[in-house]
């Protein structure tokens, strides 16, 4: 296990094998201040250099908070002009994970509310802890998710269900966040982010290049039609049976044995 980001205060990166472990750590509730959104950013550059990253599991420091939600002290100021700029800043910081090239989990060991929710909601995959809440408060402060949450939510639980998570502002508990799909993989409390290193070790041991091409064609043909989907999906099967890894695993399972993917 090393260290990969020495410097930044708020966002531990450990690197074990290949897999990176983004720790939010910003007492006492893991607020989204300035400084975690930048520190973000800088984790972010550092985890697009490694080159055989194979996946990534975001997740919050000690068992009550993995994100409370946006920095509420910023609101009051804002105008409209600097409003949009701050979401727009945050929204693509959430991009970049939701569009990372390998896989992404989250391990959400508690409150998931506001941005916090918004930021699991960018993840590919999402654990929860039993004791783990979600939800979308921002109504009650005269606004709406604006970190992606009105556009991802829907997609995953349904338009309706998602009306109902936003407008009335309420959260819910863990099992009712799987019942409905937002959540993934239910967990004992404290036991997410084990959890979700299992999967991920699970993940690694995949072709690289299959699971990021899945990925991706996965994200893009969700937000076309059928057919189109189907085209994209054609287009990179294709490029994968030009692979050193399709060899790969073709051949070793007619020789039953482990495949050893190179990525290439």
């Amino acid at each position: 296990m090393s260290k990969l980001v020495e410097e930044l205060t708020t966002v531990q990166v450990i690197v074990e094998e290949q897999i990176a472990i983004l720790q939010l750590n910003n007492p006492p509730v893991n607020a989204l201040t300035s400084t975690v959104m930048a520190e973000l950013i800088v984790a972010l550059d550092q985890l697009e250099e490694i080159t055989d990253l194979r996946a990534a599991i975001i997740t919050g420091a000690g068992n009550k908070f993995f994100v409370a939600g946006a920095d509420i002290k910023q609101f009051p100021s804002l105008t409209e002009a600097t409003g949009k700029e701050l979401i727009t800043y945050g929204r693509m910081i959430f991009d970049r994970i939701a569009d990372l090239k390998f896989p992404v989990l989250c391990a959400v060991n508690g409150l998931a509310l506001g941005g916090g929710c918004e930021l699991a909601l960018a993840c590919d995959i999402r654990i929860a802890s039993a004791n783990a809440k979600f939800g979308f408060p921002e109504v009650g402060l005269g606004i709406f998710p604006g970190y992606g949450g009105t556009q991802r939510l829907p997609r995953l639980v349904g338009l309706g269900k998602a009306k109902e998570i936003i407008f009335s502002g309420e959260p819910i508990k863990a099992d009712e966040a799987y019942r409905i799909g937002l959540v993934d993989k239910l967990t004992p409390e404290g036991e997410s982010l084990l959890v979700a290193k299992e999967l991920a070790y699970k993940i690694i041991a995949k072709a690289p290049m299959a699971v990021s091409m899945a990925k991706k064609v996965m994200n893009q043909g969700v937000e076309t039609v059928l057919q189109e989907g189907l085209e994209l999906e054609s287009e990179f099967f294709g490029k994968l049976c030009g692979t050193e890894d399709k060899n790969e695993g073709t051949t070793a399972f007619m020789e039953k044995r482990a495949p050893q993917f190179s990525g290439r």
